[in-house]
């Protein structure tokens, strides 16, 4: 068990960490009576209003990127600088906001390409006894 920092709880209080070190963390605090009270003192300074400039930033998801950007991000059309960003904010930060936008991109576009391809095989199926020969 490490050592948790204040930013670490006031990110496990916002879920913006990863699975595992939600996990991990809560299985701590099943044990831990300190970091239990420490976890309370930052709830209780979060609905008293005191914010940090980290706890704005988490919380408006400054770093975090446009639906836009992620879709440009797939299609392979973003400058690699910006990809490089997008990998890092996604695999490497693990931001679970991004991480879900991009796998809800990555479903609609798997649907879109199945739709297209059954449309394609329908006209060419409706359209084989027009052909000439």
């Amino acid at each position: 068990m490490s050592e948790r920092t204040d930013a670490d709880l006031q990110a496990f209080l916002d879920e913006s960490l990863p699975a595992a070190q939600m996990a991990e963390i809560e299985a701590e605090l099943r044990d831990d009576t300190d970091l239990h009270q420490r976890l309370a003192t930052l709830r209780g300074q979060q609905d008293a209003g005191m914010h940090g400039l980290g706890a704005i930033w988490r919380r408006h998801r400054v770093s975090c990127l446009s639906r836009e950007e992620l879709g440009q991000f797939l299609l392979g059309v973003m400058d690699e600088q910006a990809a490089e960003y997008v990998r890092f904010h996604v695999q490497r930060i693990g931001c679970r906001y991004c991480e879900a936008n991009l796998e809800d991109l990555q479903g609609q576009q798997r649907e879109a390409a199945t739709q297209t391809a059954t449309r394609r095989r329908k006209y060419f199926q409706t359209s084989v006894g027009h052909l000439k020969k």
